[in-house]
């Protein structure tokens, strides 16, 4: 699995655009990859119908970090749509610096939980196969 920033890049119209890349596996069409906190770097696949993120050790996505609930927040994906949920946690879910308790995610979100902020990626060759059908 490799992430891949391709940059800044001018567009015609003389507006800057980030372009991200996810190359993946087949079936895999995003990822949560860890832009701060204590799991920087770390890329987690949303390649099941329900993705748990919390301090439990269970959690699909493992945040060791006081200020995340053990059963924090879960991703659900379906139909080609994915949602982040806020299971009642203490200090909340964040999306673009919105307190949510479910949204609809769009590549390149931001989602804040404790001290974490996760980046959503979806991987354009799935969204360019998945259009195509």
């Amino acid at each position: 699995m490799s992430l891949e920033l391709l940059g800044k890049t001018d567009t015609s119209a003389g507006i800057e655009s980030d372009h991200w890349g996810v190359d993946e596996p087949p079936g895999v069409s995003a990822v949560l990859v860890v832009k701060r906190g204590p799991n920087a770097g770390s890329r987690f696949r949303l390649d099941k119908p329900v993705t748990t993120a919390g301090r439990h050790p269970d959690s699909d996505i493992y945040l060791d970090d006081i200020t995340v609930s053990r059963r924090h927040a879960e991703f659900h994906a379906e139909n080609g749509e994915y949602r982040v949920v806020d299971t009642s946690s203490l200090n909340g879910t964040y999306v673009n610096r919105k307190s949510v308790e479910s949204a609809v995610l769009a590549h390149g979100d931001e989602i804040q939980i404790g001290k974490s902020c996760l980046v959503f990626l979806t991987n354009p060759k799935t969204d360019q196969h998945r259009d195509a059908s």
